[in-house]
């Protein structure tokens, strides 16, 4: 490199390294701030439950006591995680359209119909995502349970159970093998009690808190039944 016709040799130290420099001109609107969610469906219930620990992205706790289940109607709950403010968001947004749609209509909208709502309201926002990760937990019209899953544009899938958020990959190989047999030869189904589900939903984020740092503190469970939904609270380790 010459400067006033001097040639210069620029040292490693010289070069602008702009991973570093908090003033560049890169654009990161996301951050993760943790939290796992769980559902399980039965033949007459479904059973919801997050964690309450809310993160940095890191080693930072921002507070301990946040659950991440929502309740948008009578027979519905929504678990949602990932970049809080997200999360917030898309919340409010969906509490608004059932309130419209109360009003007009003058009933609840169902389960079934609901997870196709929120499905087109991610999809609505595929061009700058919403960074969350869903799983909407309730009660068909027959009264069955039933969980949908989604990834964050809008893609749905009914399922009997599952897991979203920091710890799935730890907690869904579990549910797998627990509820659905996958990979199991002459292995026999059969459907879980209320308790039951409970407990295996327990156990699972007893085991993940031990290996994920995001994941941790309390877990509030919503258990939807034909009488309403019910709210229990258990504690997890605080560190």
């Amino acid at each position: 490199m010459k400067i006033l016709g001097i040639e210069k040799v620029v040292g490693k130290s010289e070069v602008t390294d702009y991973s570093k420099n908090p003033h560049s001109l890169s654009f990161q609107p996301y951050q993760d701030n943790g939290g796992t969610t769980i559902g399980i469906a039965g033949p007459d219930f479904a059973v919801i439950a997050s964690d309450t620990r809310l993160t940095s992205g890191g080693y930072d706790i921002l507070s301990r006591n946040v659950p991440k289940v929502f309740q948008l109607s009578e027979k519905s709950v929504l678990g949602s995680c990932g970049c809080w403010c997200d999360v917030l968001t898309f919340v409010r947004v969906m509490e608004s359209k059932m309130k419209n749609y109360s009003y007009t209509h003058g009933k609840d909208l169902g389960t079934p119909a609901l997870a196709q709502l929120i499905s087109n309201s991610l999809y609505q926002r595929r061009f700058l995502p919403y960074y969350i990760h869903n799983v909407l937990a309730g009660l068909d019209e027959n009264g069955q349970g039933c969980i949908y899953t989604y990834d964050p544009v809008g893609c749905i899938e009914k399922v009997t159970m599952s897991c979203s958020g920091a710890s799935m990959e730890l907690i869904q190989p579990i549910l797998d093998n627990i509820i659905d047999k996958k990979n199991m030869t002459n292995a026999t189904k059969k459907d879980l009690t209320i308790d039951e589900s409970v407990n295996l939903i327990h156990d699972c984020f007893v085991s993940a808190t031990e290996r994920q740092i995001s994941t941790g503190d309390g877990i509030i469970f919503k258990i939807i039944t034909k009488d309403g939904i019910e709210t229990k609270s258990v504690g997890l380790r605080r560190d």
